[in-house]
């Protein structure tokens, strides 16, 4: 007998829980993968960058396993909206929540809620072209722009701030965000960890990019660059020796300058009705390894500041969630009865894109050895129930119409091989004309 297992979140967690219980042996399973907005993959189309094209071509990938004859995808249905936790146990033997981690987390200082400081996921949405994130969101009015951390995240929004627009014209940014780019007022950006650059968080591909741009010169102060110690891992050691060597560079006259700066924490966010400036203080470790303040003070005139220390997961309606670690507390990925979590939401942000894939197997073995040979409850779905509510979910060849459309813009505008459509009625006039 049949299993019909519903996925909510199509990212990369979600495609690889669906990989892993149509592929395996045990039984055969039918898989409905839910998904809020009317496009899939999740942060390989909203947080890869537009300039990472060897990392976005995971959707190929993902796209194998969506086209699986077993394999459903259904967009534009929400949990808590169109549909009920109940609805899903109803129509399904099982559920398998993989909504990742969406939001950035806060850095809790003064001046936090003005207009101009603003979460790193924001800008990374605009530029990717998210659905929820207007275009016009952003405006790069401010000639000065400081990005609060040291991770791939922080890097992947400075070189985006950096690069000019021609470098990403053949990119699929959507065409209202490159002229954006290309009308960008900044000229100084600064990189800011609250610990030295041994601790930074950064892989060293990433980090070397920085070092090749062509329009910006890359600084950092010979005296944050001072590290004790030399037993490191060989990632931390290569990230080391490429900081050092750019404390040892003279700046060239490049039209941008980015400063790449350590050993400051934001302790207060500058302005009155925006922001107009951000307060820094020098750090230490103290004996503990714990980051602690010196007392000693510095201000950038910065006019936006955007956050990138970390992200976290929002709670689902109707499923548990811890708040103190913000995810949904589970037993190698079981939730409750017929309930079970898989990805960011389960373990917190930690690793890359391929971790989902392990993390993923570990909740199919869990959910199989719990329902294997067990009487199959769910009625076979929610189609009925989606239709009586008036929800008409995107097809995955509805899917296809908006790549198609998106491919069909790039070949209007000159540009690279996709530009990607901005809001759901675009979307929806693409694939429902």
């Amino acid at each position: 007998m049949t299993l019909h297992v519903a996925v909510i979140g199509s990212g990369p967690a979600g495609i690889y829980t669906a990989e892993a219980l149509v592929k395996q042996s045990q039984e055969p399973v039918l898989v409905d993968v839910l998904e809020r907005l009317p496009t899939p993959y999740g942060l390989v189309r909203y947080g890869v960058a537009p300039d990472h094209t060897s990392i976005k071509s995971i959707a190929n990938y993902l796209r194998k396993v969506l086209e699986l004859p077993e394999v459903r995808f259904l967009g534009g249905v929400t949990l808590g909206e169109h549909l009920t936790v109940e609805d899903l146990l109803g129509g399904y033997d099982a559920v398998v929540y993989c909504t990742g981690a969406m939001v950035d987390r806060k850095l809790g200082i003064p001046g936090e809620d003005l207009p101009g400081s603003v979460a790193a996921t924001d800008f990374v949405n605009w530029y990717c072209g998210h659905p929820d994130v207007d275009p016009d969101r952003f405006t790069l009015d401010s000639s000065e722009v400081a990005v609060i951390g040291v991770g791939n995240v922080a890097v992947d929004v400075v070189r985006i701030l950096a690069k000019t627009s021609d470098e990403l014209r053949s990119t699929d940014v959507p065409h209202d965000v490159l002229e954006r780019l290309e009308d960008s007022q900044v000229k100084a950006i600064h990189m800011v960890g609250r610990r030295g650059p041994e601790h930074a968080k950064f892989t060293l591909k990433e980090l070397r990019e920085l070092g090749e741009l062509a329009n910006a010169d890359v600084c950092v102060r010979p005296e944050e660059a001072v590290v004790l110690g030399a037993d490191f891992p060989r990632q931390v050691q290569g990230n080391i020796k490429v900081l050092q060597s750019w404390a040892a560079r003279e700046p060239v006259g490049r039209p941008r300058r980015l400063d790449v700066r350590f050993w400051l924490r934001p302790v207060e966010i500058l302005g009155t009705e925006r922001v107009e400036g951000l307060r820094l203080e020098r750090t230490r470790l103290s004996e503990e390894g714990r980051v602690v303040g010196t007392g000693e003070f510095e201000t950038l005139p910065v006019g936006m500041v955007l956050r990138s220390v970390g992200y976290q997961s929002v709670p689902l309606p109707g499923v548990p969630f811890s708040e103190q670690s913000m995810t949904v507390p589970n037993e190698a990925g079981r939730v409750r009865d017929r309930e079970y979590v898989a990805g960011w939401l389960k373990r917190g942000p930690t690793g890359v894109i391929g971790t989902n894939k392990s993390d993923a197997a570990e909740t199919v073995r869990t959910l199989l050895a719990d329902l294997g040979g067990r009487k199959r409850v769910g009625d076979g779905g929610v189609d009925a129930l989606l239709a009586a509510r008036g929800v008409r979910p995107i097809t995955y060849d509805e899917w296809l119409a908006i790549e198609a459309a998106e491919a069909e813009l790039a070949r209007s505008l000159g540009r690279g091989e996709r530009v990607k459509l901005v809001g759901l009625e675009a979307m929806l006039r693409a694939c429902r004309p």
